[in-house]
C-alpha cells in the first residue's frame, strides 16, 4: 500500500553526515514505496536541488520554508540556532496544515533534528504522528564531572538546565502525548519521553550506512601487526572522553612502538597534548587535527581498532563506519555506542568511575593487540552486524511496517469509538 508521507526535516542534505544525513538517506528509501514529502529549510535547496537535477527520485517532493530574513541574519553562523529551529517548528506547521488540506498525507513524520527537548508543532496535524528516533537524553556520570575543568562543568550544567527547563515546554509534552510512537536513540532519551507522557516508546538508532558506503567501507583489509594502532576521530571536546583513551592507552600492554592516532581538532587540544606529555607517550601520540572524510577513513583502515570513550553521546556514526571497515569498536557502555556495539563487535566498558573505566580500557586494548583471532572474529561480526541492522534500506523497511501498524492501530480505535 502507497502512503502519502510528510516528513520534518530542518537537517536534509544530500552527501553529508549526521543529522542531514540522516534525513535525505532516510527519505531516499521511504520513497521506493510511498510518496514523500519532505518539509525543510530554504538553505539545503541549492544541494538537493543539484542532486536531484543529476538524479531525479520520483515520487520524493521538498517543500521549503524558513522563517523572515531578519532571523536568518540573527541566526548567522548558528548564533540563535536552538531559537531559529523552534520557530521553524511553527512555520513547517502552518506550511503542512496548508499542504495536508490539499494532499490528506496518510503518516506525519518527525525526523530532523534528532532533539526530544523540543517540541515539532507537526503533531498537531489530524494525522498519525511519528516522533524520531530523538536523542538528547544522555549524560555524564557525575564521577567523571572531576576531569572536566570549570568550562566543562559549566557546560554540563547549562545542558541540563537547557533540558529541565525544555521539558516544561507544554509544547513539548503536547508532542509526546499526541505521539502514535516516540523512538529514542538511547534508553536515557526513552526515560525521558516516559515521564513527558509518550504513549508507545521505543529505543532504535537514528544512524545508519548507505550500500555505497557500507561497500567502500568494506574494501579496507587487515592492518598490518607490525604496527600497532588505535584510533579515536572527533571533536576534541570534554565529553568526548579521549583524556581516558590517553589514560587506557598509557596503562595497556603494548609494544614500545604502539601508536595512537587521534583525528580531529577542538578546545581540549592543548589539555590533551599536555597529558600526553604527562603519561609519558607524547611520542606515541599523533595528533592529526581536521582531515577530509577520505583521509579520515583512510587513517581508520590503518588502524587495529577505534577508540571511542564519549561520555554522552546519542549517536556515534564513527563507530558504524569503523564496523563496516572491520575494525572492532572500544566504547563506554553509555548512550548511542553501546547501542551500537555488542560483545561480538568490540568492548562496551562500564562506566562506574573514571579509574575504573579507564583501567578496563587498557585491558581491552591489550586484548585487541595481542590476540588477533579475537580481532579477526569482532573484525567480521562488525561487518555482518552494519549489514544486517544498520543499512539504510533495512531501516526504511523498518520505517515502512511500523507505518503500517501505527495506520492499523489507528484504524482500530476509530471502529471502537
Amino acid at each position: 500500500m502507497t502512503l502519502k508521507i510528510l516528513t520534518s526535516a530542518y537537517a536534509c542534505r544530500p552527501g553529508k553526515g549526521s543529522e542531514p544525513g540522516i534525513s535525505w538517506n532516510l527519505v531516499r528509501e521511504l520513497v521506493k514505496e510511498h510518496e514523500v514529502w519532505v518539509l525543510t529549510r530554504e538553505n539545503n535547496r541549492p544541494a538537493i536541488a543539484a542532486e536531484l537535477q543529476e538524479n531525479p527520485i520520483p515520487g520524493l517532493h521538498f517543500v521549503y520554508c524558513d522563517l523572515p530574513s531578519w532571523m536568518q541574519k540573527l541566526n548567522q553562523r548558528q548564533r540563535l540556532v536552538q531559537v531559529h529551529y523552534y520557530l521553524w517548528q511553527l512555520a513547517a506547521y502552518f506550511t503542512a496544515r496548508r499542504l495536508h488540506a490539499e494532499i490528506d498525507f496518510s503518516i506525519v513524520h518527525h525526523i530532523t533534528y534528532v532533539k526530544y527537548w523540543s517540541p515539532s508543532f507537526l503533531a498537531l496535524l489530524p494525522v498519525p504522528f511519528i516522533w524520531g528516533p530523538v536523542g538528547g537524553g544522555e549524560f555524564a556520570p557525575k564521577p567523571f564531572w572531576r576531569d572536566f575543568g570549570w568550562r566543562g562543568s559549566v557546560y554540563e550544567l547549562s545542558r541540563d538546565m537547557a533540558r529541565w527547563v525544555s521539558e516544561l515546554d507544554p509544547f513539548v509534552r503536547l508532542t509526546a502525548r499526541r505521539s502514535r510512537v516516540a523512538q529514542a536513540t538511547t534508553e536515557d532519551t526513552a526515560k525521558r519521553l516516559r515521564r513527558l507522557g509518550a504513549p508507545e516508546v521505543q529505543v532504535s538508532s537514528q544512524l545508519g550506512l548507505s550500500e555505497t558506503e557500507i561497500a567502500q567501507l568494506g574494501q579496507h583489509g587487515p592492518p598490518s601487526r607490525a604496527q600497532v594502532r588505535f584510533i579515536s576521530i572527533g571533536r576534541l571536546l570534554h565529553w568526548k572522553g579521549f583524556h581516558l583513551s590517553l589514560q587506557a592507552f598509557a596503562q595497556a600492554d603494548l609494544p614500545k612502538q604502539a601508536e595512537y592516532w587521534i583525528v580531529g581538532d577542538g578546545p581540549e587540544r592543548k589539555r590533551l597534548q599536555a597529558l600526553a606529555e604527562r603519561l609519558g607517550i607524547a611520542e606515541q601520540v599523533k595528533f592529526w587535527g581536521d582531515l577530509p572524510r577520505q583521509s579520515t577513513l583512510q587513517k581508520l583502515g590503518e588502524c587495529l581498532a577505534l577508540l571511542h570513550p564519549s561520555l554522552h553521546e546519542s549517536g556515534g556514526l564513527v563507530c558504524l563506519e569503523a564496523m563496516a571497515a572491520g575494525r572492532p569498536v572500544i566504547c563506554l557502555d553509555l548512550g548511542g555506542p553501546a547501542l551500537q556495539v555488542t560483545a561480538e563487535t568490540g568492548f562496551k566498558v562500564t562506566a562506574d568511575a573514571p579509574d575504573q573505566a579507564v583501567q578496563s580500557l587498557a585491558i581491552a586494548i591489550s586484548r585487541l593487540a595481542q590476540d588477533s583471532s579475537l580481532w579477526t572474529q569482532m573484525s567480521q561480526a562488525g561487518r555482518i552486524r552494519v549489514t544486517q541492522k544498520f543499512h539504510w534500506e533495512i531501516k526504511g523497511k523498518l520505517f515502512t511496517q511500523l507505518y503500517k501498524t501505527v495506520l492499523e492501530q489507528a484504524c482500530l480505535t476509530e471502529s471502537i469509538r
